[in-house]
């Protein structure tokens, strides 16, 4: 049976579709729109009320239906003024700027192949050339060099790392590219060889005006040197080989280092050099001289020199340098913060001699491979010195090597020589061993590597980051004790392994000691258990809410 409810008969095609649109409400009053002639006057209308002449006619907005907000908040809303802030960065400009960035952390070759991404990362790149301030490359040839330094016209520091020879081609480059260039360093790499002379190096230096650093590598090549320069402030040559004049007219000078080879056939007559550094450069305050040609007269000629205000001098290699230029220092300079003798001759009266003089001043003393001291004036060193910091007695201490035994030799009857082992007619003579005691409130840093005439080792310091064992031979793991509670670094190449077992163990209890301890209970069936107060684990919650470092664990360095 057919239903009678009204079935909806789809219109036909030919006619339009009605609208449907809901009704809506007048803006002004708020009543229903269809059919409605609104009786509020439009803002026309209202004009000509009490206002004054040549003002604007002031419109009174009517409430809508359903606005909860109050009319006079909405006004004053409405009048106050926009907050003011910075104007957005366009999307594509605040990408260039973002990338701008990325690249500015990036090395030199990394850079170079962003360019060749798009036209974008193009431009980027050209900006991070032209504001770039210090570019550090390893390059094997003048052209690369060329053509980058020709893209940072603000390019104020340049390192170099040349795996080619560099000549006069290189600084002309330099000189021609770079017009505000303040440091330049330049060092060899896999053989490379630095063909620079003297009269190329002079040259270059008196036309850089603004030049104050400048440090060469592998000079062998100058034959003399004349540096004359009112802006150079540090001047670090490496690899000099026979100068036949060194004359550096610098009276801004603040820091010589002047390597010269381990070789015998070196003339460079280091007295006059000494002699003519102060009047040369009056404002000398750190020196280093490395040469197997260091004596006491040059020691002497820097005395004459009156370089009142140096503050690190670091003559190393001087084998011929006794406690006659220990003397020579002591009257010469009143505020030594660095002291290297490394290499030299001087005895345990002459680190007196430094004790007594720079007690208040003198926080680094360094004085590797002096075989002419021994423990005790290390000790005394350490105990009179109470600023110093870092102390290296590398190779100082060392074992008198045993002679090896004589072997007899005969001849057979076909010609031959035969050896055969031959009794010792003497004892041998055995090395003698010592005992160093280190005590120290404030040292941070102590050498004594290569160090095999010690038996027996105390370090008390407990500022000491790093200790430095490597090849103590002779170390006694029972006559070992360390007692630095901020120990970091402890290296230990070359020493025989129940040492190193022991140096582990006590490093390792040092450490297990500055850790909190939790009290523990036996309980009832023999075993125990560890309780944790509520104090100690609000401690704890406190200190890593407030990001505190923990103490780090030492380590034990094998290689």
């Amino acid at each position: 049976m057919a239903s009678d409810a009204a079935v909806p008969v789809p219109a036909p095609a030919g006619q339009p579709v009605p609208k449907r649109r809901g009704s809506y409400n007048c803006g002004r009053c708020g009543l229903p729109k269809k059919g409605h002639v609104c009786p509020v006057p439009g803002p026309a209308a209202s004009g000509n009320g009490g206002g004054k002449a040549g003002e604007p006619p002031q419109q009174n907005k009517p409430r809508r239906a359903l606005q909860f907000d109050d009319p006079a908040v909405a006004e004053e809303e409405a009048v106050a003024p926009p907050p003011q802030h910075p104007p957005p960065v366009p999307g594509r400009k605040r990408a260039r700027v973002e990338v701008v960035d990325v690249l500015r952390r990036m090395a030199p070759r990394g850079v170079a192949a962003a360019a060749g991404v798009s036209r974008g990362w193009r431009e980027c790149a050209r900006r991070v050339w032209r504001g770039a301030e210090e570019v550090r490359l390893r390059a094997a040839g003048v052209r690369p060099v060329g053509a980058l330094t020709a893209r940072c016209p603000a390019l104020a520091r340049l390192v170099l790392r040349m795996d080619s020879d560099v000549d006069a081609t290189m600084l002309g480059c330099i000189a021609f590219s770079c017009p505000n260039l303040q440091t330049l360093d330049i060092s060899m790499a896999n053989n490379a060889v630095n063909r620079i002379t003297g009269d190329e190096l002079s040259r270059f230096v008196s036309e850089k005006r603004v030049l104050s650093v400048l440090k060469l590598d592998s000079c062998s090549s100058l034959g003399f040197l004349n540096i004359s320069s009112s802006s150079l402030s540090t001047l670090w040559l490496s690899g000099l080989c026979s100068l036949t004049k060194a004359v550096m007219n610098c009276p801004n000078l603040n820091e010589l280092s002047l390597d010269f080879p381990k070789q015998n056939n070196d003339s460079t007559d280091l007295v006059a050099l000494m002699d003519s550094l102060g009047r040369t450069c009056p404002n000398l305050r750190n020196m280093h001289i490395s040469s197997i040609r260091l004596c006491n007269e040059a020691v002497f000629a820097l005395e004459s020199a009156n370089l009142r205000g140096l503050c690190m001098l670091s003559l190393v290699l001087g084998s011929k340098i006794t406690d006659a230029a220990v003397a020579s220092i002591v009257r010469s300079y009143a505020s030594l913060e660095l002291l290297d003798l490394s290499g030299s001759s001087i005895t345990d009266n002459g680190l007196g001699m430094i004790c007594d003089a720079f007690p208040d001043t003198l926080t680094r003393l360094l004085m590797a491979l002096c075989p002419n001291i021994t423990s005790s004036g290390i000790q005394v060193a350490a105990a009179q010195l109470p600023l110093l910091r870092l102390m290296d007695c590398g190779k100082s201490i060392c074992a008198n090597p045993q002679p090896e035994a004589g072997r007899s030799y005969f001849g057979d009857l076909n010609g031959g020589i035969k050896f055969c082992s031959k009794l010792p007619i003497q004892k041998k003579q055995q090395p003698a061993y010592q005992k160093l005691i280190i005590k120290h409130s404030s040292l941070k840093k102590l050498s004594l590597w290569g160090c095999s005439a010690i038996e027996a080792l105390y370090v008390n310091c407990p500022e000491l980051v790093d200790l430095n064992l490597n090849s103590c031979t002779n170390l006694h793991p029972e006559r070992l004790l360390i007692q630095c509670p901020k120990l970091k670094d402890v290296h230990v190449n070359g020493c025989r392994d129940m040492l190193i077992g022991a140096i582990r163990n006590q490093v390792l209890n040092e450490f297990a000691a500055a850790e909190p301890r939790l009290p523990c209970k036996r309980l009832a069936d023999g075993s125990k258990r560890v309780h944790v107060p509520h104090f100690m684990i609000e401690q704890l919650e406190e200190q890593e809410k407030w990001g505190r470092p923990r103490k780090t664990q030492c380590t034990v360095h094998l290689t």
